[in-house]
C-alpha cells in the first residue's frame, strides 16, 4: 500500500493506464493536427478525434454532433452561460442558478450581473437540494437559463435534473447542467434527463486533465451559442483553436470505459464509501453533509465535531490526501459555501472533511484512512480539552 492513500478523486483521478496507452500514439507517431485534411497525419487525428465524439457522445446518451470539446468543465461552463446570454439576449438576460454551484458557474454569473444581467440564487434544504416549487416561481419571462448541478461537488448531492428540466420546458427556458462529477460514475442520458447544454471533464473520470465537453443540443430545441473563442471556426464555429488530439483521445476513452464498467463499479465504490463511513461515524459527534439517498457512490462529506479541518489536513498529510473542500477554492479561507448554503454553521463547517474513493481504491486503503482518522481526531480534540 502506497502511502498517503489518495481519498481525494472528486478534485481528479488517476489516469487509467488504458486511457494513457489510448493517447501515447498521438504524441509521437500520429501527431498531425486534426484540422489538417491534406494528409495522412491530419487524416489519422481526425479519426481520433471522431472516434472520441462518438465514444464521449454514448456514455451521455447525445449524437456525436452536439458534442465540442473543450480545455475542461471550466471552460465549457462559460462557454454554455455567456454563449446563452449573447444569444438569447433579445428575450431576456435573467438566469437562474444554485447557491451550492462550483464557483465556474457562479463566478460566471457574477460576472455577467456586472455586464448587467440578472442572476436569481435559489437556497437549498440540509439535504443539499433545491425546492422545485421555489424554482419555478424564480422563473420569469426574462429568464433565458436554468443552471443547476447534477451532482455536487463537495457532497456528492445529486438535484432532480429530469424534474428541473420539466419545469424549464413548461417555461421555454434552456436547462445547463454541470454534470463533471456525475459523468462515469452513475448514468446520465441527455435524453431521459432532458437536458440542453451539459459541461464534464475528463480528469474526473480517469482521464488526463487539460480536456472536456460541452453537449449542445441540436433538436428540439436547437441550442443556439456565440462562440467566445474565436478564430478559425473550429468546432462548427463553437470553439476555435487547434484540437488537444491526444487529451481527446483520452476523454473518449475514458468515457468508453466508464460506460461499460460502470455497473461494477459504482457498487464496488458505494461498498468502499459505507465501509469508509462507518468506520468514522463510529466516533462521537460526527455527521454526514448532505442527503445520503441521493449522491454519488464514491463520496462522502463528514462534520468531525470539536476538531479543525485544516489541523485536521496537516495531522493527516502523510497518511491520506483528503480535501476539506472543492480543489478549486481550497486556498480560501472561508468555509465551504456549499456546506453553509445548507444550513451548516462555520466551526462546523470548517471541521468538515470530503472523501471520495474511485474504481482504484482498495479495502485496505479504506481500513487505512478509517484507522488514520481516528487517530487524528482523537489527538485533536484531546488538545482542545486540554487547553487552558
Amino acid at each position: 500500500m502506497q502511502l498517503p492513500v489518495y481519498l481525494d478523486n472528486n478534485a481528479t483521478t488517476r489516469c487509467d493506464p488504458r486511457v494513457v496507452a489510448a493517447m501515447l500514439p498521438f504524441f509521437t507517431e500520429h501527431y498531425g493536427n486534426a484540422a489538417s485534411r491534406t494528409h495522412r497525419y491530419g487524416w489519422a487525428a481526425e479519426e481520433a478525434v471522431d472516434l472520441a465524439r462518438e465514444q464521449v457522445a454514448q456514455l451521455a446518451g447525445a449524437v456525436k454532433q452536439e458534442i465540442v470539446f473543450t480545455s475542461g468543465a471550466t471552460e465549457a461552463i462559460n462557454l454554455a452561460i455567456k454563449g446563452v446570454l449573447e444569444a438569447y439576449a433579445a428575450k431576456g438576460r435573467h438566469i437562474v442558478t444554485v447557491e451550492t454551484e462550483h464557483k465556474a458557474v457562479l463566478d460566471t454569473c457574477r460576472r455577467l450581473e456586472k455586464q448587467g444581467a440578472a442572476v436569481t440564487l435559489l437556497p437549498v434544504d440540509a439535504g443539499g437540494r433545491i425546492d422545485l416549487a421555489a424554482l419555478e416561481a424564480a422563473i420569469t419571462p426574462q429568464t433565458i437559463l436554468v443552471c443547476v448541478m447534477y451532482a455536487n461537488n463537495e457532497t456528492g448531492v445529486i438535484q432532480p435534473i429530469r424534474a428541473i428540466s420539466d419545469i424549464a420546458r413548461r417555461h421555454g427556458v434552456l436547462l445547463m447542467t454541470d454534470a463533471t462529477q456525475a459523468m462515469g460514475k452513475i448514468p446520465v442520458n441527455v435524453e431521459a434527463d432532458g437536458i440542453d447544454l451539459m459541461a464534464f471533464s475528463a480528469h474526473k473520470m480517469h482521464g488526463p486533465k487539460g480536456v472536456g465537453a460541452l453537449y449542445v443540443r441540436r433538436r428540439q430545441p436547437r441550442v443556439r451559442l456565440a462562440a467566445q473563442i474565436d478564430g478559425g471556426g473550429h468546432e462548427r464555429g463553437m470553439r476555435s483553436g487547434t484540437l488537444n488530439v491526444p487529451g481527446i483521445a483520452g476523454l473518449g476513452k475514458a468515457c468508453e470505459l466508464a460506460g461499460a464498467e460502470m455497473a461494477v463499479n459504482a457498487p464496488r465504490m458505494a461498498a468502499l464509501r459505507d465501509r469508509l463511513e462507518k468506520g468514522l461515524l463510529a466516533m462521537e459527534a460526527t455527521s454526514v453533509n448532505g442527503s445520503t439517498a441521493y449522491r454519488l457512490p464514491n463520496v462522502t462529506n463528514i462534520a468531525f465535531g470539536y476538531t479543525e479541518g485544516n489541523a485536521l489536513l496537516t495531522a493527516l498529510n502523510r497518511d491520506i490526501a483528503v480535501s476539506s473542500g472543492s480543489a478549486c477554492t481550497s486556498a480560501l479561507p472561508e468555509p465551504s459555501h456549499v456546506l453553509t448554503a445548507m444550513g451548516l454553521e462555520e466551526e462546523l463547517a470548517h471541521s468538515s472533511l470530503r472523501f471520495s474513493v474511485s474504481r482504484f481504491t482498495t479495502e485496505e486503503e479504506t481500513d487505512h484512512a478509517i484507522r488514520a482518522v481516528k487517530e487524528a481526531v482523537d489527538m485533536q480534540r484531546k488538545l482542545r480539552i486540554d487547553l487552558p
